[in-house]
């Protein structure tokens, strides 16, 4: 069966970076459909340009990059991404927000102005679905950071996109708030079954929500590892405390020490 996103001995190099070196060299990922993969690794290691390769934001000088069967040459329109900061419009109610997916993205930018009644419905029905009843009508300075990252997660996905991207979406959030999130993508994907590629420097969240990592090297990136999340699903948050969850986050931490060491 053929990957759902596949990038394939790819090197990309920003223009106008001062050194010349490439952000990734060689790099190759195979990810399968309704698969949820994780990527880990050191800090400018080029996870973020990886993010950017397989959504269309950047094209590979080298190789190539193909997500659901076709080679990446524009913005992939079946993405959703969630990043690290929400960026809701401040202007804008949390509904709002919610929809502008929608009046970007075909064939919903058509049908919006003649089905909003059913838009807003299922925009309704996502945010009940992660905690949010009721906060529709209220702008993101009355959310919390939390609530802000579920409306974000709520906007990557209104569109029904095949493929979610998520860059350390979780990553400013305080410990309670972030598992909390950990388990509301997990109900998501589970229920929904879209790829999902996770960006990530936490390796316990990796775990947690992974059906398999990659491990990627120092800066130019490639994968060094790749590591089969064998625990059983569904998982609550009481796996994260047993020794195969933390003989997994323990191995992986060798890999990063080993990638930084080389470096």
């Amino acid at each position: 069966m053929p990957a759902f996103v596949d990038i394939h001995d790819v090197t990309h190099v920003y223009a106008g970076a001062e050194d010349g070196a490439p952000a990734v060299q060689d790099l190759n990922i195979k990810v399968m459909e309704g698969e949820f993969a994780a990527v880990v690794g050191p800090s400018g290691c080029g996870k973020s340009t990886l993010m950017k390769l397989a959504t269309g934001l950047q094209f590979p000088a080298k190789g190539t990059v193909i997500v659901d069967g076709r080679e990446v040459g524009a913005p992939v329109k079946i993405a959703g991404m969630a990043f690290q900061n929400p960026t809701m419009l401040p202007w804008r109610t949390t509904l709002q927000n919610l929809l502008l997916p929608l009046e970007v993205v075909q064939p919903h930018r058509s049908r919006l102005r003649s089905n909003r009644a059913e838009y807003v419905a299922k925009a309704e029905a996502l945010l009940e679905q992660v905690g949010l009843k009721g906060q529709g009508s209220k702008y993101p300075w009355q959310l919390s950071g939390g609530m802000q990252q579920r409306a974000s997660l709520c906007r990557a996905l209104i569109h029904e996109p095949k493929l979610l991207m998520l860059d350390e979406p979780f990553g400013a959030l305080d410990a309670f708030t972030r598992e909390e999130l950990w388990c509301v993508i997990r109900d998501l994907h589970a229920a929904q079954r879209f790829t999902v590629v996770l960006v990530t420097h936490d390796l316990r969240e990796a775990v947690f929500l992974a059906d398999r990592i990659f491990c990627m090297s120092s800066r130019p990136g490639r994968i060094i590892a790749e590591r089969e999340v064998d625990l059983p699903r569904p998982r609550d948050l009481e796996v994260t405390y047993t020794q195969p969850f933390m003989d997994i986050v323990h191995e992986l931490r060798a890999h990063i020490a080993h990638a930084r060491v080389a470096a």
